[in-house]
């Protein structure tokens, strides 16, 4: 039995509590950042990523951050030859057991605004994700923040100006992170209005999975004979 893929939104959401846990391990541990960068070999800028849960740095700079903290063995379990199913018609396979079933559910906290930060954060991915497959998506969104801007003042215009540095230099980091001043871009986007109804409409019933609880299952293996 094989798992089905993952839906990106629950990818994320899984990054997003894996940094977070990480970020707790290190406060409990009474380690700074610089400290902890120092001690892994990577840039503040990155840990400081890693703990945001951020799809862009490294699986290698996730597993030393893990293993400075002392919690890299669930992934040496999982990549070691004791976890590698014997071929069948051999002895291992002949006496190996039925694999005890493992169910996970992940969900997102829906009352912190934590799942509306998701939705909002997995939107502008599809986003970007479109304007690099497709470049030309990028001079509509500029288009789109040029008429808001000629509209006359807003609470807004600052948001709007910084957008047009976002767009003409693809800072991409600058908005899919977690930070304050991310989560007031995404809220004043002019990104999110290039996407298809489709894709949008993916990324909402993600979401609504999510905030059901979206079940995670271990393939079980049977005794082989």
């Amino acid at each position: 039995m094989t798992n089905a893929p993952m839906s990106a939104v629950l990818e994320r959401q899984l990054l997003l509590q894996l940094g977070d846990r990480l970020r707790q391990l290190r406060k409990s541990q009474g380690i700074g950042t610089i400290d902890m960068a120092a001690r892994v070999g990577i840039a503040r800028n990155t840990l400081r990523a890693i703990e945001n849960g951020d799809p862009a740095p490294s699986m290698g700079s996730y597993l030393r951050v893990m293993s400075a903290l002392g919690v890299v063995g669930e992934l040496a379990l999982l990549a070691g030859d004791s976890m590698t199913p014997a071929p069948q018609g051999t002895a291992g396979a002949r006496s190996r057991r039925e694999k005890p079933s493992i169910q996970v559910t992940v969900t997102a906290d829906t009352s912190r605004h934590e799942i509306q930060d998701l939705q909002s954060l997995a939107l502008h991915q599809a986003a970007v994700d479109l304007v690099k497959v497709d470049p030309a998506q990028l001079a509509r969104a500029q288009a789109t923040l040029a008429r808001w801007l000629g509209s006359g003042p807003s609470r807004s215009t600052s948001l709007w100006t910084e957008w047009e540095e976002v767009l003409s230099k693809r800072q991409w980091r600058k908005i899919l992170g977690r930070s304050r001043r991310a989560q007031e871009l995404r809220q004043s986007s002019p990104l999110v209005t290039l996407l298809p109804e489709d894709t949008r409409k993916s990324v909402l019933s993600q979401i609504g999975a999510l905030k059901k609880g979206v079940v995670i299952r271990d393939a079980v293996e049977e005794d082989v004979r």
